[in-house]
């Protein structure tokens, strides 16, 4: 098969290397000057990617493009419309995410639950909001481009530290678009995910559920990072997707959305409140999730192409994914000068299990050995299975601990939270068997 990676930085390289060494051909294109060294020595790249678009048509059905984020919707849905075949999203998908308000809207639709939300164009106006309501909030931007550490969870009961850090972004506001956020009333609860693979028409069988560890250091303290860390299982998420991203499957359907979608939400007693979509892959969700198919990446995307099974093979029990990173993550200020081209070493061989396990992301090959690349130090995904989260934790940890780079750091509570509080909770709630 072919397959024509597009994105903005690379952010699927590891599933391109796994279809590579699975004899297929792989293309990438990068448009991001800074991640064009990613995988630099181990994929195939080129500078222009619609100049590839015969050579994937020419493999018939076996051309498979893939679209790494959002933002590219409209020209997903325009090469649909000429007969690629096409993994990523839609238009319809990329409002989803990045327009909150439209997002909430659709839950609403749905018939879902949704908290509190009131959008903002304006910083003034949103202080006056928060100074007015007195209450805990959250602060989450529209747009693409905006780095998640730019968002805010109050924790302040009468929204003073969330009216300071409006005013902090205020001052320091320096992009020529107006700002565009929404203001979200807080919610408690266990925060869970919900996700599957749309194939144009259907979502493919079985949902997953997954628990983020979305701050920098243990214990939930930090700077929202994007994802730490993450605990999935394929097991147990038919009710909670019926009731909640099942529902949204029509208007996927009638965008064309082909890839996959995950719903991020609050359970509690009061219900299940859904915050969020995230219409394209997750970082690391796809690391996360390869390690429970039973299947190669070019089955699945086959599938989602070809629409000849709605069922992925996948294994029982969970899996648990630890993010390992050097300085600055998560920030870009001083990564090439601090971390950048940085020796990857392992305290032994990797097996070939080991390597299955393991999920590269910003690295490259510099004379036959593997070091940092990239633009932010995000260097890899260690993986673990097992048939409880006790033996996944440890099957993850026991792998992160023989990778070894200079100045290396990862949380080491990912799974905590759900086997000290959110596992019984989401029992007692009903959603989890």
């Amino acid at each position: 098969m072919r397959f024509l990676g597009v994105g903005k930085g690379n952010d699927c390289g590891d599933i391109y290397l796994r279809l590579q060494q699975g004899g297929h051909e792989v293309r990438v294109f990068v448009e991001d000057a800074e991640a064009r060294d990613i995988m630099e020595g181990m994929l195939s790249f080129t500078g222009d990617w619609r100049a590839e678009l015969e050579w994937i048509r020419s493999a018939g059905r076996d051309g498979i493009i893939i679209f790494e984020g959002v933002g590219w919707g409209e020209t997903q849905d325009s090469l649909r419309r000429e007969g690629f075949h096409v993994v990523g999203g839609s238009a319809f998908g990329d409002r989803l995410e990045q327009d909150r308000q439209f997002g909430q809207e659709w839950m609403h639709r749905l018939g879902m639950r949704t908290a509190a939300a009131h959008e903002f164009w304006d910083f003034n106006a949103a202080i006056e909001f928060v100074e007015r309501e007195q209450q805990r909030l959250v602060l989450k931007f529209s747009g693409h481009g905006f780095a998640s550490t730019r968002n805010y969870v109050g924790v302040m009961e009468n929204g003073e530290d969330v009216s300071a850090v409006l005013r902090l972004q205020r001052s320091r506001w320096s992009y020529a678009e107006s700002p565009r956020f929404i203001l979200m009333e807080h919610l408690s609860g266990v925060e869970v995910g919900v996700g599957a693979f749309f194939n144009g028409e259907h979502f493919l069988d079985p949902p997953n559920l997954d628990w983020e560890h979305k701050r920098f250091f243990p214990g939930d303290l930090g700077e929202l990072t994007g994802e730490m860390g993450t605990l999935a299982t394929y097991r147990g998420a038919r009710r909670l997707f019926d009731a909640t991203l099942g529902r949204i499957a029509p208007a996927l359907a009638e965008s064309g959305y082909c890839g996959y979608i995950n719903l991020n939400m609050i359970v509690n007693d009061d219900g299940v409140w859904p915050l969020e979509f995230t219409c394209r892959f997750g970082y690391p969700g796809y690391s996360i999730l390869d390690s429970l198919h039973e299947e190669s990446w070019d089955s699945i995307f086959s599938k989602l192409c070809r629409r000849d099974s709605l069922q992925i093979a996948t294994r029982e029990g969970y899996s648990v994914c630890v993010v390992l990173t050097v300085p600055t993550f998560p920030y870009y200020d001083g990564y090439e000068r601090l971390s950048k081209g940085a020796p990857i070493l392992f305290r032994s061989a990797l097996s070939e299990e080991d390597r299955e396990q393991l999920h590269f992301a910003e690295v490259r090959l510099e004379g036959g050995q593997l070091v940092t690349a990239g633009s932010i130090g995000y260097v890899m995904v260690a993986t673990g299975l097992g048939a409880e989260v006790e033996e996944a934790r440890a099957s993850a940890y026991r792998l992160a601990e023989r990778v070894v780079i200079p100045n290396l750091r990862y949380r080491r509570d990912i799974g905590e939270k759900f086997l000290g509080r959110d596992r019984a909770e989401m029992m007692r709630l009903g959603w989890l068997d």
